[in-house]
């Protein structure tokens, strides 16, 4: 028996969102993203905002202004963040320090709203991305670090997903993309079959993501497949120092190596997902499973 909506049924509206929440989720991204330095604190000054393209399409017209009063909230926000408690000034006078201040990592904000391409979100949904560049440590090996963090709002709960990616202080040629002509050293090979063929992806830089991608995922190698696969299901790293690769495990249904389930590389506590450094040393020749789905046969290049 089927239900039928008469004249008199009102259907339930599809979820919206007021504009000032848009606002208000990249201004709690921010906080979520600042890097605390020694004479300042560091807040991103890149975001990208996702929305339901049903949801763009009915604040397109206002974009403009709503970037303009995002802008403006993260300067109040800042100013506020920055307002000493009467107590902290005198602690500061009497230690004679100068106030640490929190301050926008560029010289400009620069926000971006966005239809979602990939389908991912549905009408209500929020999704901010920043990306921080952070400090290089020399002294540690470390070159260039960038911290993502990424918030979706769906309802009332919210999904926090940090992922800081670190170069050694080395020069990596830039990436290629699968099967084309390789003029820098080749790394390693990947080959694997997906929905969409066969492939052969070329490894010529330090750090590799693999998963079936998305708006909030940019991977390197994007596999066609069921939700089996992860958006980010797992990253490759070589180590420039010994040239050792390590596998690490990103996905909800697990990674394998030649068979055998990896220790998964993040911990999820109170809807936030943060990498936890474990890793898995990849031999020079080894099977990579996604979820049992997806077959990835990795071979380092001598």
């Amino acid at each position: 028996m089927y239900a039928v909506a008469t004249p008199h049924e009102a259907l339930p509206a599809p979820a919206r969102r007021p504009a000032r929440d848009l606002i208000d989720a990249v201004v709690e991204n921010m906080r979520q993203n600042l890097e605390p330095l020694k004479y300042s604190t560091l807040a991103p000054s890149r975001y990208v905002v996702y929305v339901h393209a049903s949801e763009y399409a009915r604040l397109e017209g206002i974009v403009g202004i709503v970037h303009q009063q995002t802008i403006r909230a993260l300067n109040e926000e800042l100013a506020a963040l920055n307002h000493a408690s009467r107590l902290r000034r005198y602690a500061e006078k009497v230690l004679r320090r100068a106030p640490s201040m929190i301050e926008n990592a560029a010289p400009d904000w620069h926000v971006e709203f966005l239809a979602d391409p990939d389908g991912d979100l549905k009408p209500g949904d929020v999704l901010v991305d920043s990306e921080l560049l952070l400090p290089a440590s020399p002294e540690l090996g470390v070159g260039a670090r960038t911290r993502r963090i990424t918030t979706v709002h769906i309802g009332a709960r919210v999904t926090t997903r940090e992922a800081v990616v670190a170069q050694r202080s080395v020069q990596q040629p830039p990436p290629i993309p699968a099967g084309s002509a390789v003029s820098g050293a080749v790394l390693a090979r990947i080959t694997y079959e997906d929905d969409s063929g066969p492939h052969i992806y070329e490894v010529v830089k330090a750090s590799v993501s693999v998963g079936r991608g998305g708006v909030a995922y940019p991977v390197d190698i994007r596999i066609a497949s069921s939700a089996d696969v992860s958006r980010e299901h797992a990253r490759i790293r070589r180590d420039p120092e010994t040239g050792r690769f390590f596998l690490i495990d990103l996905s909800s249904l697990g990674t394998t190596l030649d068979g055998r389930p990896v220790p998964r590389g993040y911990d999820d506590a109170d809807g936030s997902k943060r990498e936890n450094g474990a890793e898995t040393p990849l031999p020079d020749r080894a099977r990579i499973g996604l979820a049992e789905t997806v077959f990835l046969d990795f071979q380092v290049v001598r």
